[in-house]
C-alpha cells in the first residue's frame, strides 16, 4: 500500500467536557498528600499569586508550579484555597482518559462540590508528583498504588532521604516534604538539624538560568491588538517579503511570496474571520528570528477560522538557507512561533467492534451474467443481514426445478428476508402453482405474469405482504438492452445498524445481468469511548489496525449525523477489515481512532511523482515536503491544534517538526512558559513526525503521527532527557532511508555509501529497526501513548554508549545505559512486525573503518542497566514498565534485556511471543541482576480472529478450529512467557488459550530457541493461574522446524523453579528438560508432553573457564548418572577463553571430561552458591600432568584479586573431598582424575552471582607433555545407589486462591472495573446430542440451566452484584410472552445488566414476536426460532451502552454463545455516589458457585 498525500479535511469544532467521577475512600486518602505538595506552590496562607521568578529553574514537567498550558481557571474540588488545576501537571489535559474530562470550578471559601475527581485521576496525579519529588524508585517504594481499592503500604526506603530531597524537591516545598517524611517515620529526629540546614541551603540557591523575555500580548486574542496594521499583500512569488523593526501586521487575506522573513521585533498575526474566506500563506520558506513573531491564535484564544501555510518548491530549486535548508518554517534565536488552532479531541478508542462492511458478518455482493438462468434467491437473517441460504432454480428449461424451489422455500422460516432476481429467463417452466405460492410467500405483485426474459427483482420478508416488499419488473423488447430492474429495501439489525438489501436483474447489450448486495445504509456509525462533538462533518479520521498488519489502518471522512450521540460519528465508505472495539479475553484491544483534520494547516506542495535525487529507487512519490525547524535560544514556541501533511524530506535534519540542539526548553532553560506541542495531526509525511535533537524538557501531547517514513517520535543523539510524550498516537510507521535503523532490507543492502570498503550490511542486525517511538535516552516519560503499527517496533529504548552526532562528548561513555528510566505508564503497542516494546541494543558510535566496516549509527549491541545517578558503582534502580498493553505483534509483545526491569499490570495477547526478559549480562561480565513480571495477563489465541488482507501473511486454523490470522508463520511455536537466560521472576500472572494444534506448538511458558547461552536455576514462578483453556503449560522444544537439533547448551540447560506449585501442582519443584541428567534423581516425574522433568532439590551453576585450547567440547556427568553425560560446546568460539555454564545439583559429585586433551588453564566458579554449598569435582587429565591449584576471590568491579590461597596435594581422594575447610587436591594417576572440593565460603545476597567480597574461584593450571594420553574411566567415584531427593509425588500443591493477575482485565482505563460475562445457550440439536448444560458465567460464578426455556440473570450495573434470576418455560408456561414482558418491565430495576440464555427453545406461547426486548437494548422485537437458541447481553436503563449484544440463531446454526467484558459504573449508568463501596464488596465476593436450574423467585 503506497504512501500517498492526504486530501484536505474540514474544520473541527470545540469539544464539550463531561463531569468526572467521584473518588472512593482509598483515593481520598491521597488528597491530603496532594494538598501538602501542591498547596505549597502558593507561599503564604492566602491564595496570592506565585512569583514565578523566584522558583527553582530545575523544575520539570511534573512540578506543581508548572505554568498551565491551557490556562484553566478551574480548581480541584474538596480543597481549601483556589489554584489552577492545569498548573498541577502543566495542563488540565494531562489528566487521564476519565480524569481529563473536566474539573468543576470552585471559588475560594465555597463548599466542595459533590462531583470530584475520579479515583484513576487522583492516583495518577499523586504518582506524577511523587515521582518527580522522590524519583521513580523511591516513589514506588513509598506509595504502591496498584488500584483504587488498595490501601497505601508502609514506606520502604533504602537510600538517603536527605540526598533525595536535596536533588528532587523544589525549595518552597522542601520543608513540607521533610515534615511528611518525618511523619511517615522515614526521617528520624536525629536528622532534623541536618534537614533544616539543607532547607536553608536550598532556599538560598541562586537561579542558574535567567528567564527568557516574555512575549508581550495586549489581550487574549492576538489579532485584536490595536497596534496591528491591516495587510493584504496579494500574490507575488518573486517577492522576498520582510516584516522588520517597528512593523506589526494583521494578515487579512491570502498571500504568496518567494520568502517571508520576520525579524527585528516585527510581528505578523493572522486575522481570525470565522465567516470570511480562509487565509492561505504560500512561500518557499518562512524564517522567524531576532525578535520576529508569527501568531495564529493563542492559548487563551484559539484560532477559529481556517488558516493554511503552504510551502512550495522542488528539491535543488534555488539556494538553501544556511542552517535551515529549503521549503521550511524556521525559528532562529529570538524568534516567536505561536500557532493555536481549535483543540478537538485528538484521538480516542473504538467502543464497539467495527466489522468489515459495518455488519457483523460482513457485506455481501454477488453478480452473475451467463450461467445463472432461472430464479436466483438469497435468504437472509433479518437480525444480522447475514446470507444464510442461496439457490438457483432453472424454472425456464427444467420443469422439475419448481418442486425443488418449493422445497427450498418450505425450509425457510417466516420472517427471514428474501431477495430474488431473474437470470436470463425464468418463465417457461414456472408453473401456475409455483407462481401463486411465490406471490403469497414473497408478497409479489408481478411474479404471476412474469414473461420470457423479463427482468424481475424482489426484496421482501418471507410470509410478508405486498406492503413489505420492494419489487420491479421490466419488459423485454428483443433489442438486447432493457436496463436493470432494481429492488431495494432497508432493514434493521438487532444492534441498530440499518442495512440495505438490493437485488437487480436485466439485459445490457445482449448480456443478462443479475445480482445481490447487502450493505450498510447511509453511512456507518462508530461508537467511541470519549465524547467527540468537536469532530465535524467533512473531517477525516483514521481507525487503527487491531491485527498483525499495520496496513489494516483505514481512513474515512465524517458525514453529518443528527441522530448520533455525543460519542458517535458517522463515516462514509465501508471498512475492509475488522477493527476491535472491546476488551477481549481480559486484554484491551480497542482500536485507536484519530482525527487528522485541524483548522490550522501547514503543508508541503508536492509533485505528482518522485523526481531527481529523492531516493526514487525506493519511492514512487515525491518525498520533498516542507519542514519546521527550531533552533536554540528562541523566545517562545508553542503549537496546538495544528495539522501537518506532506511534510518532511528524506534528508538529514528536515522533519515535520524538528527541535535542533535547542537544549533546555522548559523552566530549566529560562522559559517561563515551557515549550510544548499539543494536539498536532502529522500525517502523510516523508521523514519522521517530531524530532527532538539535543533538546530537553519538551512536552509532546495529544499528537498523532500517521503514515510517515522513518522513526516517528524521534530522540536523536542520546543526550535528550526530561522530555514527556503524553497521550500520543503513532501508526503506520514505514521505513525510510536516512539512518541505517530507518531502513528496510532493500534499502539496507542498496545504501552503502558510508560503509568501509566492500562491506555488505546484514539487514536483520544492521538495519530494520524503524520505530514509532525511538527513545535514545531512558530519562524521558512515556504516558498513555499508543504505538499502533510500525514496520518494525512500536516503542524502542535504544542506547548510545556515547553521545552521537553534534552532541558528541556531552556525557561519559556508558552513561545512557546506566541512566534510570523515566515514567513509563499505561502505554499500548500493537500491530508491529518485530516487537511492540523493545528495551535493549544501541547504535554504533564510531565511523566505518577497516576494524569495523559497518556504517555509523548502525544498530549495535547495548544493555540497559539503570543505577542511581547513572553511576554503576551505586545501587541499581529498577526500571518499572507499568501498564503495557501489547497485542497482535508478529514477533514479540515485548523484549527487554537488562536489569533490573519490572513489568507489571500488563497484558499480552496474540503475539508470536508475549514477553521475553533477557538478563543484563552473564557472569562474569556483571554482578547479577533480575527481571520480573507480575500482575499481568498472557493470552495465546484470543477471540480477535482478525481479517485477511492488508499484508497479513498467514491465515490458518486456530486451536478452536476456526480460521484466524497468525503471527510469523502457521507453524511458529507461540509462547506466552519466554525464558532466555535469567534470573527472571514471574508472579501473579494469568495464562489463557495456549493450546497446540497439528500445525504448531503453543505453550504458556517456553524457552528461547537454539539458545547457546546460560540459563539460571534462579528463574522462578509463583502464584500463576493457568486457565482451563491452556493446553500446554510448559514446553522445552523438540528437534525439528524452528528448534533445529534442540541441542545447544542453553536448550539442554533450560530450567525454572516452581516455588508454590501453581504451574506443576508440586511446590518447590524445578522443571528441566527431560534428558538433563544433571537434574534428575529417582524422585523426579517426567512430563512427556512438555519434554520436561520435575525434580526437587537444590540447584546452582558451575561456571567453567578454559584456555589453551579454547575449542573443546566439555562433557559433564553427575556421578550417579555417569552414563548420561551432558555435552556442552561453550558460547565463546574464537574468544581468548571458552566458557561453560551447566546447572548442577548441589552436594553431588561431578565428572568433567573433554573431547581432546584437557585445557592447560581451567577456572571453576561456584555461581549462585550460598555459603556452605559445595560440589565434588573430578577432572580428566593426562596421567603425567603436574598441577598448580590456587583459590582466590576475584572482585569484578575493580578487577583485583584477593584472599589468594594455594591448594596442597592430598594423600588420598577422601582427604581432598572431605570438606573440612582445608585447601587440598588429589590427582589419581591411575584413573587420570584430579579431585577438588568446590565450596562457597562467603555469603551471597539477592540475585548477585557471587558474594559481596567478590567471586570465589579455583584456578587449575596443568603442565602437560605432548603426546600424553588423556583417556579416563567413565566414573572415578565409588558406585553407590542413586540417592533420591524428596519425591515430587508426595507434595501435591493445594488449590491456589490468590493465584493469577488480580485484575479481571488489563485496559487503558485502569480505574474502570469490569465483569466477565459468558453465556452459552443450547439448541434442540445440542440437547439431543447430549451437550452440556446451558449456563451463564459471571466472573467465576457459574449458573447452570437444565430445563427448557429462557433464563434471565440480572446484575446491578454499578456493583456487578446479582440482583435477580428467573426461568420461563416457553412451551408449557401459560402466556410465557406476557410473563416475560411483566418480568422485564416490573421486576428488573433500572441500571441493570440483563443476561439472557436459552435451552431447547420452542415457540413462545402468547406471541410471535417479543417487543419487550427493545426495553433491554434490542433495536427491534425478537422473533425466536423454533428449536433454535438465543443469547442476549442487555441493559435496562436510560442509556443504551455500546456493549449490548443479541444472538438469535436458527436450529441448524451453531448454538448462540457470547463472551464479553462489561464495564461497571460507567458515567452513562448514572450510578449513585455510594456505588464505590458496593462495587468493592461485590468483587470481594467472587467464588465458584453452581446454581440449580430450578426456577427461583425473583429477588431484588
Amino acid at each position: 500500500m503506497p504512501l500517498r498525500r492526504a486530501p484536505t479535511g474540514g474544520p473541527p469544532g470545540p469539544g464539550t467536557p463531561g463531569p468526572p467521577k467521584g473518588p472512593p475512600a482509598a483515593a481520598r486518602m491521597l488528597l491530603p498528600l496532594l494538598l501538602l505538595l501542591l498547596v505549597g506552590a502558593r507561599p503564604g496562607a492566602q491564595a496570592t499569586s506565585v512569583n514565578k521568578r523566584s522558583l527553582n529553574p530545575n523544575s520539570s514537567l511534573w512540578d506543581p508550579d508548572y505554568e498551565g498550558l491551557l490556562h484553566s481557571q478551574k480548581t480541584l474540588p474538596g480543597t481549601v484555597g483556589s489554584y489552577k488545576a492545569s498548573s498541577l501537571l502543566g495542563s488540565s489535559s494531562l489528566l487521564g482518559h476519565q480524569g481529563r474530562r473536566s474539573l468543576p470550578s470552585q471559588n475560594l471559601g465555597q463548599k466542595p462540590q459533590e462531583k470530584q475527581l475520579s479515583c484513576d485521576m487522583l492516583l495518577k496525579l499523586s504518582r506524577y508528583i511523587l515521582m518527580d519529588t522522590f524519583g521513580p524508585s523511591l516513589a514506588w517504594n513509598l506509595f504502591r498504588f496498584y488500584n483504587c481499592g488498595r490501601e497505601v503500604n508502609l514506606p520502604k526506603i533504602h537510600n538517603s532521604r536527605l540526598k533525595v530531597a536535596q536533588h528532587k524537591v523544589k525549595p518552597f516545598l522542601l520543608h513540607r516534604v521533610l515534615r511528611l517524611l518525618r511523619n511517615m517515620g522515614v526521617l528520624s529526629e536525629a536528622q532534623q538539624s541536618k534537614a533544616f540546614s539543607l532547607l536553608k541551603k536550598q532556599m538560598l540557591k541562586p537561579r542558574k538560568t535567567p528567564l527568557k523575555p516574555k512575549v508581550e500580548q495586549s489581550g487574549p486574542c492576538p489579532e485584536a491588538a490595536p497596534y496591528l496594521a491591516p495587510w493584504r499583500p496579494g500574490s507575488d512569488t518573486r517577492r522576498a517579503a520582510v516584516v522588520g523593526r517597528g512593523v506589526a501586521l494583521r494578515l487579512e487575506s491570502s498571500a504568496a511570496f518567494h520568502s517571508l522573513v520576520i525579524r527585528d521585533g516585527g510581528r505578523l498575526v493572522f486575522a481570525d474571520r470565522p465567516h470570511g474566506p480562509p487565509i492561505t500563506l504560500r512561500a518557499r520558506y518562512i524564517l522567524i528570528h531576532d525578535g520576529g513573531e508569527l501568531h495564529i491564535g493563542s492559548e487563551r484564544c484559539p484560532y477559529g477560522s481556517r488558516a493554511t501555510i503552504s510551502l512550495y518548491g522542488r528539491a535543488a530549486e534555488g539556494a538553501a538557507v544556511e542552517g535551515f535548508g529549503q521549503k521550511f518554517v524556521g525559528v532562529g534565536g529570538g524568534g516567536v512561533l505561536e500557532l493555536h488552532g481549535r483543540r478537538p479531541r485528538s484521538w480516542t478508542l473504538l467502543d464497539k467492534t467495527l466489522h468489515p462492511g459495518g455488519l457483523r458478518h460482513g457485506p455481501y455482493s454477488s453478480e452473475k451474467r451467463w450461467g445463472s438462468r432461472g430464479l436466483n434467491l438469497r435468504i437472509l437473517d433479518a437480525g444480522t443481514g447475514r446470507v444464510v441460504a442461496a439457490g438457483r432454480f432453472d424454472t425456464h428449461l427444467q420443469p422439475g426445478e419448481c418442486r425443488r424451489l418449493l422445497a427450498f422455500l418450505a425450509l425457510q422460516p417466516a420472517g427471514r428476508l428474501v431477495a430474488a432476481a431473474v437470470g436470463d429467463s425464468a418463465a417457461r417452466s414456472l408453473t401456475l402453482e409455483t407462481r401463486l405460492l411465490l406471490r403469497d410467500r414473497l408478497g409479489s405483485r408481478f411474479i404471476a405474469r412474469l414473461g420470457y426474459r423479463q427482468p424481475w427483482a424482489l426484496v421482501g420478508i418471507l410470509g410478508g405482504d405486498q406492503g413489505s416488499t420492494a419489487e420491479e419488473k421490466r419488459d423485454y423488447h428483443g433489442n438486447g438492452t432493457t436496463g436493470l430492474a432494481v429492488a431495494r429495501r432497508d432493514f434493521l439489525t438487532y444492534d441498530g445498524t440499518r442495512f440495505t438489501v438490493t437485488a437487480f436483474s436485466g439485459w445490457i447489450k445482449g448480456v443478462p445481468h443479475n445480482g445481490f448486495k447487502v450493505e450498510v445504509s447511509k453511512g456507518i456509525i462508530l461508537h467511541l469511548v470519549d465524547e467527540v462533538t468537536s469532530w465535524l462533518p467533512g473531517d477525516r479520521i483514521v481507525v487503527a489496525s487491531t491485527d498483525y498488519s499495520m496496513h489494516q489502518a483505514e481512513e474515512f471522512n465524517l458525514l453529518p449525523c443528527p441522530e448520533c450521540k455525543s460519542n458517535q460519528v458517522k463515516i462514509d465508505g465501508s471498512p475492509l477489515y475488522l477493527h476491535i472495539g472491546e476488551v477481549i479475553d481480559g486484554v484491551d484491544m480497542r482500536a485507536e481512532v484519530g482525527l487528522l483534520t485541524r483548522n490550522i494547516l501547514i503543508q508541503g506542495e508536492m509533485e505528482d511523482s518522485c523526481y531527481g535525487q529523492n531516493q526514487c529507487q525506493f519511492f514512487s512519490f515525491d518525498t520533498f515536503g516542507g519542514h519546521i525547524k527550531i533552533l536554540r535560544n528562541f523566545r517562545s514556541v508553542h503549537m496546538s491544534g495544528v495539522e501537518l501533511k506532506n511534510m518532511g524530506q528524506q534528508i538529514l535534519g528536515s522533519y515535520p517538526v524538528h527541535f535542533h540542539l535547542a537544549e533546555d526548553v522548559d523552566e530549566r532553560g529560562g522559559y517561563e512558559r515551557p515549550t510544548y506541542l499539543d494536539n498536532l495531526a502529522i500525517h502523510h509525511c516523508f521523514s519522521r513526525c517530531v524530532a527532538i535533537h539535543g533538546t530537553h524538557g519538551l512536552l509532546v501531547k495529544d499528537t498523532i503521527g500517521y503514515d510517515t517514513l522513518g522513526h516517528c517520535f524521534f530522540l536523536e543523539d542520546g543526550t535528550e532527557q526530561r522530555n514527556t510524550f503524553y497521550h500520543n498516537l503513532g501508526l503506520l510507521t514505514r521505513s525510510g532511508t536516512i539512518l541505517p535503523s530507518d531502513r528496510n532490507e532493500a534499502m539496507c543492502l542498496a545504501i552503502r555509501s558510508h560503509v568501509y570498503g566492500n562491506y555488505v550490511p546484514v539487514p536483520s542486525t544492521d538495519c530494520m529497526a524503524v520505530s514509532t517511538f525511538w527513545i535514545a535516552n531512558p530519562n524521558n516519560n512515556l504516558i498513555e501513548n499508543a504505538a499502533a503499527g510500525a514496520q518494525d517496533v512500536g516503542i524502542w529504548y535504544i542506547f548510545h554508549r556515547v553521545p552521537t552526532g553534534q552532541s558528541e562528548g556531552q556525557y561519559p561513555e556508558g552513561q545512557a545505559e546506566h541512566t534510570p528510566l523515566g515514567v513509563f505508564y499505561n502505554n499500548r503497542v500493537h500491530s508491529n512486525f518485530k516487537a511492540g516494546l523493545f528495551i535493549g541494543k544501541g547504535v554504533k558510535t564510531t565511523r566505518a573503518s577497516a576494524e569495523d566496516p559497518r556504517e555509523y549509527l548502525t544498530v549495535d549491541n547495548a544493555r540497559f542497566r539503570p543505577h542511581q545517578d547513572a553511576d554503576p558503582e551505586k545501587p541499581r534502580v529498577p526500571a518499572v514498565i507499568d501498564g503495557l498493553i501489547a497485542f497482535k505483534n508478529n514477533d514479540h509483545g515485548a523484549w527487554a534485556r537488562g536489569g533490573d526491569i519490572i513489568f507489571r499490570n500488563s497484558g499480552f495477547s496474540d503475539n508470536g511471543i508475549g514477553l521475553t526478559l533477557a538478563s543484563d549480562g552473564t557472569f562474569p561480565t556483571d554482578e547479577g541482576s533480575s527481571l520480573e513480571v507480575t500482575r499481568s495477563v498472557f493470552v495465546g489465541e484470543s477471540s480477535n480472529f482478525g481479517s485477511q488482507g492488508g499484508q497479513n501473511s498467514y491465515w490458518g486454523k486456530g486451536a478452536n478450529g476456526e480460521y484466524r490470522t497468525l503471527p510469523r508463520n502457521k507453524t511458529f511455536p507461540i509462547r506466552g512467557f519466554q525464558i532466555y537466560d535469567g534470573p527472571v521472576r514471574m508472579a501473579k500472572c494469568t495464562f489463557k488459550k495456549f493450546t497446540p494444534t497439528v500445525d504448531r506448538y503453543s505453550s504458556a511458558i517456553g524457552f528461547f530457541m537454539k539458545n547457546s547461552w546460560q540459563i539460571s536455576p534462579q528463574n522462578n514462578v509463583s502464584q500463576i493461574l493457568m486457565e482451563k483453556s491452556v493446553g500446554l503449560k510448559v514446553f522445552f522444544g523438540r528437534s525439528g522446524e524452528w528448534f533445529g537439533n534442540n541441542d545447544n547448551d542453553g536448550d539442554k540447560m533450560s530450567v525454572f523453579h516452581d516455588l508454590d506449585g501453581s504451574v506443576t501442582g508440586y511446590p518447590d519443584t524445578f522443571i528441566g528438560r527431560a534428558d538433563n541428567y544433571l537434574l534428575r534423581h529417582p524422585g523426579c516425574l517426567t512430563v512427556p508432553r512438555w519434554n520436561g522433568v520435575m525434580c526437587t532439590g537444590k540447584f546452582a551453576q558451575l561456571y567453567i573457564q578454559a584456555r589453551r585450547p579454547e575449542n573443546l567440547t566439555l562433557s559433564i556427568a553427575r556421578a550417579a548418572y555417569h552414563s548420561h553425560p551432558l555435552r556442552l560446546q561453550g558460547v565463546n568460539r574464537g574468544a581468548p577463553y571458552q566458557q561453560y555454564q551447566p546447572v548442577v545439583m548441589l552436594e553431588q559429585a561431578y565428572i568433567i571430561r573433554w573431547d581432546g586433551r584437557a585445557p592447560e588453564d581451567v577456572i571453576l566458579y561456584p555461581i549462585n552458591f550460598n555459603r556452605g554449598d559445595w560440589l565434588r569435582i573430578a577432572l580428566c587429565y593426562p596421567r603425567e600432568a603436574v598441577f598448580q591449584v590456587v583459590a582466590d576471590i576475584y572482585q569484578r568491579r575493580t578487577g583485583t584479586v584477593h584472599s589468594v590461597k594455594h591448594y596442597l596435594a592430598a594423600a588420598s581422594r577422601a582427604s581432598a573431598l572431605n570438606g573440612t575447610g582445608q585447601r587440598l587436591f588429589f590427582f589419581d594417576r591411575a584413573s587420570g582424575y584430579l579431585f577438588v572440593h568446590l565450596q562457597a565460603h562467603e555469603a551471597r545476597k539477592g540475585h548477585s552471582y557471587c558474594s559481596q567480597q567478590g567471586c570465589e574461584r579455583i584456578k587449575i593450571t596443568a603442565h602437560m607433555y605432548p603426546g600424553d594420553s588423556w583417556s579416563c574411566d567413565p566414573n572415578p567415584f565409588p558406585q553407590r545407589p542413586v540417592s533420591a531427593q524428596r519425591p515430587v509425588s508426595q507434595h501435591l500443591a493445594g488449590g491456589c486462591q490468590v493465584c493469577g493477575a488480580p485484575q479481571l482485565a488489563i485496559t487503558s482505563t485502569p480505574s474502570v472495573k469490569y465483569v466477565r460475562i459468558q453465556i452459552q445457550s443450547l439448541s434442540r440439536a445440542d440437547v439431543q446430542n447430549r451437550s452440556t448444560s446451558a449456563f451463564i458465567k459471571v466472573n467465576d460464578t457459574v449458573f447452570l440451566f437444565d430445563s427448557r426455556g429462557i433464563f434471565f440473570l440480572v446484575l446491578d450495573a454499578c456493583s456487578g452484584a446479582v440482583m435477580s434470576r428467573w426461568h420461563f418455560d416457553t412451551v408449557t408456561g401459560e402466556n410465557a410472552a406476557s410473563a416475560v414482558a411483566d418480568y422485564v418491565l416490573t421486576v428488573i430495576k433500572e441500571r441493570s445488566l440483563v443476561l439472557v440464555c436459552s435451552r431447547d427453545i420452542a415457540e413462545v406461547v402468547g406471541s410471535s414476536e417479543m417487543s419487550v426486548f427493545t426495553r433491554l437494548g434490542s433495536a427491534k422485537p425478537i422473533v425466536f426460532h423454533k428449536e433454535g437458541s438465543f443469547a442476549m447481553l442487555g441493559y435496562k436503563g436510560q442509556a443504551k451502552p455500546s456493549w449490548i449484544k443479541v444472538l438469535n440463531h436458527a436450529g441448524y446454526q451453531k448454538a448462540a454463545s457470547l463472551q464479553h467484558y462489561v464495564p461497571l459504573r460507567l458515567k452513562e449508568y448514572q450510578c449513585p455516589a455510594d456505588a464505590d463501596e458496593s462495587l468493592k464488596f461485590a468483587f470481594s465476593q467472587n467464588r465458584w458457585e453452581h446454581i440449580s436450574a430450578e426456577p427461583a423467585a425473583p429477588r431484588d
